[in-house]
C-alpha cells in the first residue's frame, strides 16, 4: 500500500447549523433543506443522495419554511420576506415583502397557481405564481394572534391555519373563516400555557391532522369541525407533520428526537372501520426534529443535530438491500479545506470567515502505527473575515501557499500572501469578469486563477505581482446552464477539467484556450476529478461510486476503466453511502490513485488484479497475518484504510507526506446545546 508520513489534523473546528425546514419535489425526486444559517442544500435522491447545489447563507436571512412550485423553490423566513431562489446561478433571485410581521409557514395548492404565506400579524395573505414573479393577491380575514401553520386541502378551495390554541378553516375563494377548532391545552400546571399547533395537514377526505406543543396528535374532522382522536406521543412537543402522498401514512417529530408513524387501518377483514393507528416510533436524532418529508418508501429528517436522516419503511422496500440501509448526512459533498502541497498550509473555509494553518512538522522516524513526537506545532497564521452579509462560497490557495481568493454571491476578493513574516495584502483591481464564482482553482505553478461562472464557463485569470490579468472565459458548446461543481487544473498547466450537475465533463486545452473534448456524459453525477500528472489520463468518480478513467489524448476510455467496467466493482465498495469527495496521485508511484470519502481513503494500484465478487474487499489485516509469498496471490487493486475517521480532506505534499484532516462527530455533537430531559429507566 505505501508508507506515509502523516500529518493527523483535528484543529478544523467545522460546525454545521441546526435544519430548519424541508421540501420534497416528488418529480425530480430532488430534497431542498434550508439551514439556521440561512443556507440551503438540495440533495437528489435519484442519484444516491447526492448533494447536487449549495446556495450559501446570508446574515439575517432566517428561513422557516421550503416550498417546490414544479422546479422553482422559493422560502419564507422571520424576516417577513418571500424568496424565489435561482438554481442555475446558486443565489436569491428576488425577494418579495409581505408586509405580515415574521412569516412562520409557506405553502402552495394543488393547482401550482396561489402560494400562502401565515404571518405574526395574524393574516394568512396569498400571492399569485407568475411565469417570473409572484404577486400580491389578498388577504383572507385577519385573526387575533400569530399564525403558525398552514395546509391547503388538495381542493384548492379550503385553508387549515394553526394558531395559538385553535385551528381555523378558511374558505379561499370568500376569505371568511369556515370553522373554529378549539386545541385543548395539557393537563396539570400546563393548563396555564398556550398550546401552538406547530402542524397542520388537511387530507382529501377533510381531515385535519394537528400536531402541538403540548405533545398531541389529534385528528379532527374538518367538515363538522369535531375532534376524532387524541395521541399523546411526547411530554415535549410535536414539532413538525408529514402526510404521504397516498394519504395512508403521517409521521410527526418531536422535541425529543423521535419521529412517530401513524398509519390508516382497519381493524377488520373487511376493511371498512378505518383508523389513525400510531405504527412505528423511530429514535434517529439526539435533539428536536424540526423537519420531516415522507416520500414513498422513507422517512426523512432533520433538526437541531445537524444530520439528515434517511430512514427507509421497511414494507415499502426490499428487505437487507441498500436500498433498506439507514442513511445519515453529516458533513457536505464538497471539500472545505484546500491545501497548499508546495508550502505545507491549510485554508479552512467557513461561513464567515476563513483561516489559514502551517502544518506541525515532526523529526522522526518509526514503525508503521508509531506516533511521532511534534517538534513545530501547528500554527495559525491568518483569521481573515469576510466583508459583507453574504457567506463564503468557495475559497481556495494557491500551491505555493502566495495566493489566496475567496468568492460569495456578490463579490469576489484575492489577496497576496507574505508566508515569511505573515502579511497578506488585497488585490484592489480585478477585471470586471471576476464579480462572483461557484468554484476556484489555481494552476499547480501557481500562475493562472481558474473560476467558474454563469452557464458552466470558467474565466481564467494571470497572475502577476502587483495585479492580475483578465485572459480568456472558456464556455461549453452545449449550452449548459448549470453551475460547474468541480475544477481541476492538470500539473503539466496543458489541461483544465471542470463538472457540471448536468453530469458534463468537459476538458479544456489551456494553451489554445479552447475546448479539447467532451467525456461521454454518464447518468451519475461526478464528485471528483483528477487528471494524472504523466499520463494525462482523467479519473472521474461519480455519486453511484463507479470510476472512470479517460486518456485526454486518445479522447477514448483507457484499457483500465473498460476493464473495470466489464468486471464490475465490488459490491461492498459499490454499498458505501458517503461520496469519494478528491482523488489525487502518488508521484513516486504511477500506478497508485488515491481517493477517500467520509469514512476511509482508498489507494487503488492499476498494477494489481481487480477484486473478485468473492474476494474480500477490506482485506488489509488478512494480508498483514500472511507470509510475504503468499501476500502477491490474495492481493488486490483496492487498498482501503479505515483508521481514521470522519474525513474532511485527505491530501499528499510534495514532500510525500499525507495530510489527512478529520472532524469527529462527538466533537460536533459537544458543541451542541443540551436536548430536552429524558427520564431514564431506574432513575
Amino acid at each position: 500500500m505505501g508508507e506515509f508520513k502523516v500529518h493527523r489534523v483535528r484543529f478544523f473546528d467545522y460546525m454545521p447549523t441546526a435544519i430548519r425546514a424541508m421540501a420534497f419535489n416528488s418529480r425530480t425526486e430532488r430534497l431542498a433543506l434550508a439551514r439556521a444559517d440561512g443556507a440551503l442544500e438540495i440533495f437528489n435522491f435519484a442519484d444516491n443522495y447526492f448533494q447536487e447545489k449549495v446556495i450559501p447563507g446570508q446574515d439575517g436571512r432566517a428561513v422557516e419554511a421550503l416550498c417546490w412550485v414544479g422546479q422553482r423553490l422559493f422560502s419564507a423566513g422571520l424576516n417577513g420576506e418571500i424568496t424565489e431562489y435561482d438554481l442555475e446561478n446558486l443565489r436569491p433571485r428576488y425577494t418579495v415583502e409581505a408586509y405580515g410581521g415574521p412569516i412562520w409557514n409557506i405553502s402552495i395548492n394543488s393547482q401550482e397557481t396561489l402560494l400562502a404565506v401565515s404571518c405574526e400579524d395574524g393574516t394568512v395573505k396569498m400571492f399569485e405564481i407568475l411565469e417570473e414573479r409572484i404577486q400580491f393577491q389578498r388577504n383572507l380575514d385577519r385573526q387575533k394572534g400569530r399564525i403558525i401553520s398552514l395546509s391547503w386541502h388538495p381542493s384548492g378551495t379550503l385553508i387549515a391555519a394553526g394558531m395559538m390554541d385553535m385551528i381555523k378553516i378558511f374558505d379561499a375563494e370568500s376569505g371568511r373563516a369556515t370553522h373554529r377548532l378549539l386545541v385543548e391545552r395539557g393537563v396539570g400546571a400546563s393548563k396555564s400555557k398556550e398550546v401552538v399547533v406547530w402542524s397542520i395537514a388537511f387530507l382529501s377526505d377533510h381531515t385535519i391532522i394537528s400536531g402541538d406543543s403540548a405533545g398531541k396528535v389529534q385528528i379532527w374532522d374538518g367538515l363538522t369541525g369535531t375532534l376524532v382522536r387524541t395521541h399523546l406521543v411526547t411530554k415535549w412537543d410535536v414539532l413538525a407533520l408529514s402526510i404521504s402522498q397516498d394519504e395512508s401514512s403521517v409521521v410527526a417529530g418531536t422535541s425529543e428526537g423521535t419521529v412517530v408513524q401513524f398509519q390508516f387501518l382497519s381493524s377488520t377483514v373487511d376493511q371498512h372501520d378505518k383508523e389513525w393507528v400510531r405504527t412505528r416510533t423511530f429514535k434517529n436524532h439526539s435533539h428536536d426534529v424540526r423537519a420531516l418529508v415522507h416520500t414513498k418508501i422513507a422517512v426523512v429528517s432533520g433538526g437541531m443535530d445537524t444530520q439528515l436522516v434517511v430512514r427507509p419503511l421497511l414494507d415499502k422496500v426490499e428487505k437487507n438491500t441498500q436500498e433498506s440501509a439507514l442513511r445519515k448526512v453529516a458533513f457536505p459533498h464538497r471539500s472545505l479545506v484546500c491545501c497548499a502541497k508546495k508550502a505545507g498550509l491549510l485554508l479552512f473555509q467557513f461561513p464567515d470567515h476563513l483561516e489559514l494553518w502551517r502544518l506541525g512538522e515532526s523529526d522522526g522516524h518509526g514503525k508503521p502505527g508509531d506516533s511521532l513526537p511534534v517538534e513545530r506545532k501547528p500554527e495559525k497564521l491568518i483569521q481573515l473575515k469576510r466583508k459583507g452579509e453574504d457567506h463564503i462560497c468557495c475559497s481556495a490557495l494557491s500551491p505555493c501557499g502566495g495566493w489566496l481568493a475567496y468568492s460569495t454571491v456578490t463579490s469576489f476578493r484575492l489577496y497576496r500572501l507574505q508566508n515569511n513574516n505573515i502579511s497578506i495584502t488585497k488585490v484592489s483591481k480585478l477585471p470586471k469578469d471576476l464579480r462572483s464564482a461557484h468554484q476556484l482553482c489555481f494552476s499547480s505553478d501557481s500562475s493562472k486563477l481558474f473560476a467558474s461562472s454563469n452557464h458552466s464557463s470558467v474565466v481564467v485569470v494571470a497572475l502577476n505581482q502587483p495585479e492580475c490579468k483578465y485572459l480568456h472565459t472558456l464556455k461549453p458548446k452545449s449550452g449548459s446552464r448549470q453551475p460547474v461543481h468541480l475544477l481541476f487544473a492538470s500539473e503539466d498547466g496543458k489541461w483544465l477539467a471542470t463538472a457540471n450537475t448536468d453530469c458534463e465533463i468537459l476538458v479544456y486545452n489551456l494553451e489554445k484556450l479552447k475546448l479539447h473534448c467532451t467525456v461521454p456524459v454518464y447518468s451519475s453525477c461526478p464528485t471528483a476529478i483528477a487528471i494524472h500528472p504523466t499520463t494525462s489520463n482523467l479519473v472521474v468518480v461519480h455519486a453511484d461510486q463507479q470510476i472512470f478513467e479517460y486518456a485526454l489524448v486518445k479522447k477514448e476510455y483507457t484499457e483500465w476503466s473498460r476493464k473495470l467496467q466489464k468486471q464490475g466493482l465490488h459490491s461492498l465498495w459499490l454499498e458505501r453511502d458517503t461520496p469519494i469527495t478528491h482523488v489525487t496521485f502518488n508521484p513516486k508511484n504511477p500506478a497508485h490513485v488515491i481517493l477517500h470519502d467520509m469514512f476511509m481513503f482508498c489507494i487503488i494500484d492499476q498494477s494489481l488484479p481487480l477484486p473478485e465478487a468473492k474476494t474480500l474487499l477490506y482485506n488489509q489485516m488478512t494480508l498483514r497475518s500472511l507470509p510475504e509469498s503468499e501476500r502477491i496471490i490474495h492481493s488486490h487493486a483496492f487498498k482501503i484504510c479505515k483508521n481514521f475517521q470522519h474525513l474532511m480532506c485527505v491530501r499528499l505534499l510534495d514532500d510525500h507526506s499525507l495530510v489527512v484532516v478529520e472532524r469527529p462527530l462527538l466533537d460536533i455533537m459537544s458543541q451542541l446545546p443540551a436536548p430536552v430531559r429524558q427520564k431514564k429507566f431506574a432513575t
